[in-house]
This record gives structure tokens, C-alpha cells and sequence, in this order.
């Protein structure tokens, strides 16, 4: 028989778990919930310090029990934190683990604490200050459960009901700092035992997106992608146990069984999806590159107006080609220099979220440098954003310079995701697009977005829509994030020359 070892994330407990249980209980499988030392489980003994190694210690007392009794099969859940108490206990008892299940929960390494997961910076600030000073503060070293419109910082409440967001609220429990700022200690054992992704697509990147990131050379998802990992998607926040409890279980069991979708792993068989061919057959045009950024260069003497490509990200450093090569990118560029305009592409340093404010500098040095140009007509500029590139848009929304005549953005991403912990940042086109004024905003919208990228588009919409900002929307139907080279379909080159035909009219006109 199949046991589920349900393993909570932080200020949580067993209660989160009850309606995913009966489901796997109804569908015959045995559940247990753990009960972590000072989240649901035992207090902590008055003097005594609970850590990590207190959780894994709880983690393995159920472990054991259910090893005891004859044909067990464990699959072991970890939620948010949870994972890391989970990793922990199987580490020290690998061979009695069928399989692990990371429910929207990172890939924690050796020798790092819990706390290097939290997204949020801030909130990492505040532990580590709390942890510092908790004796002064009559803390007794826990870190307060979140307020009710506090959760958001932890990961997205999409999916839950007020009345599940009310119960999460109330039945918080303080998380014991020392579970955080322990580092997780691994002998290397875990890695034996199969592992399964499930992602909450209302809280961070899906399948496509990871895709996407094996495709770039991203050193940690290329392995998991080698190590032929499975995955689900569930399209919720961060909590699917208390939003889809139903779906959850399903997915588990599906997951226990040994399925889900695996990534392709990079080899020459394989073409990535942004190295595949541009969707138009566009001639070829001179091309000039200098350092970080290529012009690709119109017919007669000039000046002319200009079209910058952004692209989007994060990219791993060492991935070549580099972007500003990328099908994508020098097609759209070849396609505006053969209608008079100076297309550029760049490489920026994305190569990572808290890498923005790097980016949006390397873009701004790059567009200075083209507009300096004598054949640019530096009063006539557009800038066109890709995919992860978009919350650079809101540094050029805030106050736009005369100059930008127009910003464009093709399947972007318009506000922080709440995996990125950059809530509050600078980039935010969101916040942003009310300072924009009149400046054209052409927005290329994919049809079969990803949820949690498709979800800042529309509140990006709505935004301007309230302030009443310029903006035009080409939808591209049955399109993808990155259509370009994915959908070779006729609405997708349709909606191409109608992109183009607007950005170019906002410039000439």
C-alpha cells in the first residue's frame, strides 16, 4: 500500500492537509500528516532550541513507524519548508523511501539553510535581524505567522477563498527561527531516490517555462532535466492543498505511481525552441556590432528611426548562442531595417532575478550609445521587451523621455512574480503605466500564456485601463510564450506584420 507522509511548510501544520487526506484516504492510500515541533506538533521544552534538525528528527520518527509495518510503500510530500525537513529525514533513511514529491517547493542543497528559499529579501532582513535581537524583542527565537494580507510575501494566494485564506490566518502558528537558519545537512544518500516536481503555475514558472530554461543552458534545471524528473502543474497559488485539495490529490497519486511530464534534456538531436527558424523568411541586412549591441542597418546614409530589442530572461551567462543572435531577436530587427528603420539587438546581464537593476542599466547604456549614432535619428526611438525583459518596461513607462516615441512588449512579463521576492521593486509595469502619459504601448499578447505570466498581463490591462493609457493589444491566436519559433501558424506571421506596422507607424508618424 501507498503511504503519504504530508509534510506542511512554514506557520503551518497537519489541519492544511485534511481535505487533500480524505481525498488520498478515499482513493486507498494511507496518509499521514506530521506534526513538526512547534507547528502543530509538541511545544518546543521551555530552553529548547528548535531547528531543522528538530523537524527531521520529527520527519523520521514517522517514517519509522510506517517502515515498521510490512509492505509500506512511502512517498514522502514536502510543502514550501517542508521540503527541507523531508530531504533531511530521507537522506538517513533513503532506502526506505519510494519516492519524494516537491509540492511547489525548491531544490535545497547541502550545507544551506531554509532561509535562502524565501524570495522575498526583505523578509530574509527580518529574520535574520529578529534572530539577532529576539531576546530583546520577547520573541523566544519564532518568527510571527503572517497577518492576513501578509501572506502574499510568502508565495500567491491565487485559488484561495476568503474563508480558506481566513482558517490559514487563524490556525498560523509561530515558525521557530532556528528551522530556518539551520543549514540543511545532506550526505548525499537522498539523490538515489526518485524524485517528482509539482508546480503551482499561480506562484512560478510551469513546464513550458522550464522548458525554456534547459533550452538557455540553465545549469540546475539542464540537470533535472538529465535526471529525467517528472512534473505536474496545477494551476493555483502557493497553497493547493486548501485551493484545489481535490486536484492535489489526484496529482499525488498520479505522482506516486511514477508519472508526470519530463523536460528534454539539451543534446544535438534536439533544437532548442528560440534557436528553431524566425517564423518569416526575412533577407539578411548589414550588421554591425559594437561590445554588447549589433545595428542592423536600413538603406541610404540615414538618420533613421530605431527599434531596440530587449530580451527577456533570466539567460545563463555562459549560453550561446547569446541572445542578441537568437532567431527571434535578429528577425524582428532584419524585418524593420528592410522598412527603413535601424533594428538593434543587445545582450544584457539578466542573468538572474535580482539581476534587474543590472539589466535595466546595460539597456540604457545600449540605447544611449544607438541614439549617439549619426545614422539614428535619436528623437525617433522605440524599445521592444521580451518575455522576463518586461519589467524593464517600467523604467521607460515613469516618466518617458520625448524622444520614445514608442515601447512594445511581446509576451512579457508586466509585474514580479511572487516567487521572485521583488515586491516593491522599481520594476514594475504595473505600478508604472500610470506615469506613462500618452506614450503607444503595443502589447503582443500569446493566446496559450502560461497561467502565472498571463496573470500579469491582464492586471498590467487593467491598470491601464483605469488610467487610461495608450495602449493596443494584438492577440496571437493559438500563439505561445515565443511564438516566433514555436507557431509557424498564419495568425502568428499575421499578427507579426500587424506588431511591426503599429511600432513602425508610432515612429514615422
Amino acid at each position: 500500500m501507498t503511504v503519504f507522509i504530508l509534510v506542511a511548510g512554514a506557520f503551518t501544520g497537519p489541519h492544511v492537509w485534511r481535505d487533500t487526506a480524505a481525498r488520498l484516504t478515499a482513493d486507498g492510500a494511507e496518509v499521514r500528516t506530521v506534526a513538526l515541533t512547534g507547528l502543530g506538533g509538541r511545544p518546543g521544552d521551555p530552553g529548547e532550541t528548535v531547528d531543522l534538525e528538530t523537524h527531521v528528527a520529527d520527519v523520521l520518527a514517522v517514517i519509522d513507524a510506517v517502515a515498521a509495518e510490512a509492505g509500506r510503500e512511502i512517498v514522502l510530500v514536502g510543502h514550501d519548508y517542508g521540503i527541507h525537513p523531508v530531504l533531511g529525514a530521507a537522506d538517513r533513511r533513503a532506502g526506505a523511501i519510494a519516492r519524494i514529491v516537491h509540492l511547489d517547493a525548491g531544490m535545497p542543497r547541502d550545507g544551506v539553510p531554509a532561509l535562502a528559499a524565501v524570495p522575498d529579501q526583505l523578509l530574509r532582513d527580518e529574520v535574520v535581524e529578529r534572530a539577532a535581537g529576539g531576546g530583546e524583542r520577547g520573541s523566544g527565537g519564532e518568527l510571527p505567522p503572517p497577518a492576513r494580507d501578509g501572506w502574499s510575501r510568502w508565495g500567491s494566494t491565487a485559488g484561495l477563498s476568503d474563508a480558506a485564506l481566513d482558517g490559514l490566518t487563524a490556525l498560523a502558528a509561530p515558525q521557530p527561527l532556528g528551522t530556518l537558519l539551520q543549514p540543511l545537512r545532506l550526505t548525499g544518500a537522498v539523490a538515489e531516490v526518485p524524485v517528482t516536481g509539482v508546480l503551482c503555475t499561480g506562484n512560478g514558472p510551469g513546464v513550458e517555462v522550464l522548458q525554456i530554461l534547459v533550452d538557455v543552458g540553465d545549469p540546475a534545471v539542464r540537470a533535472l532535466a538529465e535526471a529525467r524528473v517528472p512534473f505536474f502543474e496545477l494551476p493555483t497559488g502557493h497553497w493547493p492543498m486548501l485551493s484545489c485539495p481535490a486536484e492535489l490529490a489526484g496529482t499525488l497519486i498520479e505522482a506516486a505511481a511514477g508519472g508526470g511530464h519530463r523536460l528534454t534534456a539539451a543534446d544535438a538531436a534536439h533544437t532548442p525552441a528560440h534557436l528553431r527558424p524566425f517564423l518569416l523568411d526575412v533577407p539578411e541586412r548589414p550588421r554591425e556590432r559594437a561590445g554588447n549591441t549589433d545595428l542592423y542597418l536600413p538603406d541610404g546614409p540615414g538618420p533613421h528611426p530605431a527599434v531596440v530589442f530587449v530580451h527577456g530572461g533570466p539567460v545563463p551567462a555562459e549560453a550561446r548562442p547569446t541572445p542578441r543572435d537568437w532567431p527571434t531577436l535578429t528577425g524582428y530587427a532584419r524585418l524593420v531595417a528592410g522598412q527603413g528603420v535601424v533594428g538593434v539587438t543587445l545582450d544584457h546581464r539578466l542573468h538572474a532575478v535580482t539581476d534587474y537593476e543590472v539589466a535595466a542599466a546595460d539597456v540604457a547604456d545600449a540605447v544611449e550609445r544607438v541614439r549617439a549614432d549619426p545614422r539614428v535619428d535619436a528623437d525617433r526611438v522605440a524599445l521592444w521587451f521580451f518575455s522576463g525583459g518586461g519589467p524593464i518596461v517600467a523604467d521607460w513607462l515613469t516618466n518617458p523621455p520625448a524622444w520614445l516615441r514608442c515601447v512594445a512588449a511581446n509576451y512579457p512579463i508586466l509585474a514580479p512574480m511572487p516567487s521572485w521576492g521583488l515586491g516593491g521593486s522599481r520594476f514594475d509595469p504595473v505600478r508604472a503605466v500610470s506615469r506613462a502619459g500618452r506614450l503607444p504601448v503595443v502589447l503582443v499578447r500569446a493566446e496559450r500564456e502560461s497561467a502565472d505570466i498571463a496573470a500579469t498581463v491582464e492586471e498590467f490591462l487593467a491598470e491601464a485601463a483605469r488610467c487610461g493609457a495608450n495602449v493596443e493589444v494584438i492577440d496571437v491566436p493559438e500563439g505561445r510564450h515565443g511564438f516566433e519559433t514555436l507557431d509557424p501558424t498564419d495568425g502568428a506571421r499575421e499578427a507579426v506584420h500587424r506588431a511591426v506596422g503599429a511600432v513602425l507607424a508610432r515612429l514615422k508618424g
